[in-house]
């Protein structure tokens, strides 16, 4: 995929819930779900991951229930999907290791000491953490709020939360390098 294909790509993953959302009064949700499905199979077919096979899978699903039923709420239940995802991946790393942290660090720093291995081990489980309760208000949303608080929540809120947690967690990255220099 070019750097110009990927960064539509991108745009169009992240915009996924404002897309949805603007489009619901306008199309009917199974034509919605062409969409779902496109996303879906180009991460798959990009990635060329089992991961990423498997969520294209769920999709789908999701994708089919949609147009069988010309109903949102499969739509909406996308960004639950990812989470869970992204859940089952970066736990399945602590179980088998190297975590999926680790493996992003020592793409930067491959001779990741002892105490990198520990604290990314630690950020693993932080994300996981955070892909339980993003995954659940995603879900929740979806089932029991508007498609207005479910499309500001996944749309904006949720990326909000993952740019905090990204900085969060440089900082305390910033700090725990310092102490390991001058301790």
């Amino acid at each position: 995929m070019s750097r110009i294909g990927a960064a539509m790509f991108v745009a169009l993953s992240v915009a996924y819930p404002l897309v949805v959302y603007w489009a619901m009064g306008r199309f009917e949700p199974r034509w919605l779900a062409v969409l779902l499905l496109a996303l879906a199979l180009l991460r798959a077919l990009a990635t060329r991951q089992a991961v990423w096979l498997v969520a294209a899978a769920g999709a789908a699903v999701l994708a089919a229930l949609a147009t069988v039923f010309n109903q949102a709420l499969p739509l909406k239940l996308y960004p639950a999907l990812i989470n869970a995802v992204l859940l089952v991946v970066f736990a399945a790393s602590l179980a088998f290791p190297p975590t999926a942290v680790e493996r992003i660090a020592r793409l930067s720093e491959p001779d990741l000491p002892p105490s990198g291995v520990a604290y990314t081990r630690r950020v693993t489980q932080v994300w996981c953490g955070f892909f339980v309760l993003n995954g659940t208000l995603a879900l929740a949303t979806a089932l029991w709020m508007s498609d207005r608080a479910w499309a500001l929540y996944n749309g904006l809120i949720a990326y909000g939360l993952i740019g905090l947690l990204f900085g969060v967690e440089w900082v305390v990255r910033q700090r725990v390098r310092a102490g390991h220099r001058h301790g």
